[in-house]
């Protein structure tokens, strides 16, 4: 498919979800809610969080790719900021290849196993926002506003993750025999394709012979721990900032959520946001905050402070991401147009196997 027409799909779903947000919004209370939110204290608070999730998944990423090389803080740190940065802002999902593309600018590790790394994270968070949930769902009532929704989210999304997991393992465990059935199969529909594939799959075998040892995965595990609780327990702690306690006057439904609400709001976010969207899940991570909330909340209070709270989150996480990219962007002297050209370039095809050693794209530092 042409990617301007995966680009308008997903800019018409984003539209669509924003449209579904916007529709029952009571306004004025919507309105008031922004204004008497408890800014002073709030903001700065989860921006400390944000800093938080920051450093956790950055040193997780580094324990992760130990196996490999041990990589300088100041080298990871920069490749983390500067590739989430690029996932958020760049369309067709070019940023999925931005962290693995600017670790092997600052490292001896090359792109393809510093990509496995990266799709490893993604299916461990995968299968972890998966079960939570599910476990959460069992402290739900049955007849709750969309549970039913929720619920048919979670096994997808479960059944994704478990079955890229199981099939990678399955690719470690019998690598010859998997690599020759896609061929057969797959390669006669789609060669190419196939051939990217296994390439990806050799990149993820290869790199599962190079896993961190026992205190890395540990740490690994443990920084994921962090990275998460954090998450979960900064999306409560925000909403309860919509407290309506500067209304004066005005008409303000407060908002409060506990961190059980927490948790189950961000694990509903994480499946929402694997619906195709414009880039920084726009759309689809405000109609899944709006979901989870109306789970637990009055439908009043979820279509004026829930949607002031759905959307200020987003913005704030965002932007946040992104300032924090292009502080290290314009650190380390680099270039977004040049980043980006070599991102599209590689997602096109024109990475063959064998180039991860390619260096072409330095640093001017």
């Amino acid at each position: 498919m042409n990617r301007w027409i995966k680009f308008g799909l997903s800019l018409a779903i984003t539209v669509g979800c924003m449209w579904w947000t916007l529709k029952g919004m009571q306004w004025e209370e919507t309105k008031n809610a922004l204004l008497s939110a408890n800014w002073a204290f709030t903001l700065p608070v989860y921006l400390g969080v944000l800093g938080v999730i920051h450093i956790a998944r950055t040193l997780r990423w580094g324990n992760l790719m130990s196996g490999l090389e041990k990589v300088p803080f100041k080298q990871l740190n920069e490749a983390s900021a500067i590739g989430f940065m690029m996932l958020i802002i760049l369309p067709f999902r070019l940023g999925e290849f931005a962290r693995p593309f600017l670790i092997a600018q600052r490292s001896g590790i090359r792109r393809s196993p510093a990509m496995t790394s990266v799709v490893l994270e993604r299916i461990i968070d995968g299968l972890i926002i998966a079960v939570l949930l599910r476990v959460l769902m069992f402290f739900v009532p049955d007849d709750a506003k969309d549970i039913g929704r929720i619920r048919i989210g979670a096994n997808l999304m479960f059944l994704v993750f478990f079955s890229g997991f199981i099939f990678l393992l399955i690719a470690r465990w019998k690598h010859d025999a998997v690599i020759g059935l896609m061929r057969k199969t797959l390669g006669r529909l789609a060669p190419g394709m196939t051939e990217k594939v296994v390439h990806m799959v050799d990149g993820f075998v290869g790199a599962l012979k190079q896993l961190p040892d026992a205190k890395n995965m540990s740490m690994f595990f443990l920084w994921t721990a962090v990275y998460w609780v954090a998450n979960g327990a900064g999306m409560a702690f925000f909403a309860n900032g919509f407290d309506c306690s500067g209304a004066a006057g005005r008409a303000c439904l407060p908002l409060h959520l506990d961190y059980f609400h927490g948790y189950f709001l961000l694990c509903v976010v994480i499946v929402g946001m694997m619906i195709p969207a414009a880039p920084g899940s726009a759309g689809t991570a405000q109609l899944a905050l709006l979901i989870g909330m109306g789970v637990f909340l009055p439908q009043a209070v979820v279509n004026s402070s829930g949607v002031a709270y759905a959307n200020v989150l987003w913005a704030v996480q965002i932007i946040q991401q992104i300032l924090v990219g292009l502080f290290f962007l314009v650190r380390s002297h680099g270039s977004f147009r040049d980043i980006a050209g070599k991102l599209s370039e590689q997602s096109q095809g024109d990475d063959k196997p064998g180039d991860g050693d390619d260096k072409s794209l330095v640093s001017e530092r």
